[in-house]
């Protein structure tokens, strides 16, 4: 077997740059935030995998029967000679499109994109073992900054699943929209999944689940904060919040402190005060409706040409085809 091509636009001082910066703009920022890709860490990406099997966690599972049930025919609508994925990670529900593609006859090439150089080659080589011939050109890069430099022989169908697209505010999702449709020749395609607006309690609880996975991820944080910038965040001493933001129609996850405390980020020199009650945002995941997500797809220069959800109609699945 071949080695597969790996472009790294991503290495790990870029990284160290990108975790000062922000830390530095959220903890000095009153709501204090942090930015939800610091999640993952090994730890965290191992927590999150947990999540995704949860009883509560239902997005996984819904997204999967919808691309198994359309796969054929997504391959048959795009006639995709590459695949390119977004925020890959091990690309498992990505089989799916590639099987399908491949049955169809199109497929030569799959461009998996991730953050995180270890992840994108144990991945590549997985897909490469199992899909004999097919070209893997991975990109080492970060989503918002690095779209334009991704390979791949038209007509290409750029997928972003996993309702990832939810983490961005409408702002920033306007901008990735845009620099997506830039990137592609008129009539190529964006495979997009997207959580749904539904009823407060199954939410909640998709974000706050009964055993606990969801508070360890999200406090996890702290301990990527404490390793890579040398901080002395009492970890236990925060506790896990997700709220449902009704005008705004997005889960909020928050760690709130339990205590007054100082803490200090000795690798910025920062000290932050925080106050008995007072949270901290560590991440918006947004649940969309079928006009919203079709207007912001119109707005950045797509038509929505299908939609498709599982049977409970909890998650969907659009493919737009950029004008």
């Amino acid at each position: 077997m071949t080695e597969p091509v790996l472009d790294v636009h991503l290495g790990p001082e870029d990284a160290a740059h990108a975790l000062r910066a922000d830390v530095r703009a959220g903890l000095t920022a009153e709501p204090k935030w942090l930015s939800p890709k610091w999640f993952y860490d090994a730890a965290g990406s191992a927590l999150f995998e947990d999540i995704t099997r949860l009883p509560e966690y239902y997005p996984t599972r819904a997204e999967r029967e919808v691309l198994a049930e359309r796969a054929a025919e997504i391959a048959a609508t795009t006639d995709a000679g590459s695949l390119v994925e977004l925020g890959s990670g091990s690309s498992e529900k990505t089989r799916l499109l590639l099987s399908a593609l491949r049955e169809h006859g199109t497929l030569t090439q799959f461009v998996p994109q991730d953050v995180s150089v270890s992840a994108l080659t144990e991945a590549a080589h997985a897909i490469m073992a199992d899909y004999p011939g097919l070209q893997v050109h991975g990109v080492v890069g970060d989503f918002t900054q690095h779209l334009g430099l991704l390979p791949g022989e038209p007509p290409r169908v750029v997928a972003f699943l996993g309702g990832t697209i939810g983490n961005l505010i409408p702002e920033e999702r306007e901008k990735f929209l845009r620099t997506v449709r830039d990137v592609l020749e008129p009539g190529e395609w964006l495979l997009l999944g997207t959580d749904l607006v539904k009823d407060r309690e199954t939410l909640v609880r998709a974000y706050d689940d009964a055993q606990g996975v969801t508070a360890a991820f999200n406090r996890n944080v702290l301990n990527v904060l404490n390793r890579e910038l040398h901080a002395d965040f009492d970890v236990a001493a925060f506790e896990h919040v997700a709220l449902w933001n009704p005008e705004r129609e997005w889960i909020e996850m928050r760690l709130r402190a339990t205590r007054a405390m100082t803490v200090r980020i000795a690798d910025l020199g920062l000290t932050v005060e925080f106050a008995e009650g007072e949270e901290l945002r560590t991440e918006v995941s947004a649940k969309f409706r079928q006009e919203g997500v079709r207007q912001e797809l119109e707005d950045a220069g797509f038509a929505l040409r299908r939609w498709w959800t599982d049977a409970e109609d909890r998650f969907a699945v659009s493919l737009a085809q950029a004008e």
